[in-house]
């Protein structure tokens, strides 16, 4: 036996301005709300699949430093700049966490400031059957 992730849990000041973002960025929708606290996003197939969700929590807490997680993403129907152009459109802003300046991704930060990259690799579409 084993466990598997099946959730990401992300604290943010607006979690619905940030479903809102992420769910444009990764083609998702919004599965769940918990009150005004916390939005749980993920594919249109619902929780449980093949993919972890991702859960954005309200959270007052002012973020100190650099995430000690990130996300990582891959583009699935353009190449690597086209999907920077993309996303740097929709408000991701370029980050320096001390990257080399040869490195294959981008390090980007999401609306509240939040690093993820994005990488050089064309993934396919996930396709869920059941």
């Amino acid at each position: 036996m084993a466990c598997r992730i099946s959730e990401l849990v992300l604290d943010c000041r607006d979690p619905d301005a940030q479903a809102r973002w992420w769910c444009e960025v990764l083609d998702w929708v919004v599965l769940d709300r918990e009150g005004d606290d916390s939005i749980e996003i993920g594919p249109r197939e619902g929780f449980g699949g093949a993919v972890p969700t991702l859960i954005l929590n309200a959270s007052s807490e002012p973020r100190r430093g650099k995430l000690p997680l990130h996300l990582d993403v891959n583009p699935t129907d353009r190449d690597q700049d086209a999907e920077l152009e993309r996303l740097l459109g929709l408000g991701a802003v370029q980050a320096d966490v001390g990257q080399a300046d040869d490195v294959s991704w981008y390090v980007l930060a999401d609306p509240e400031g939040n690093e993820f990259c994005l990488l050089r690799r064309q993934l396919d579409p996930l396709s869920f059957t059941r």
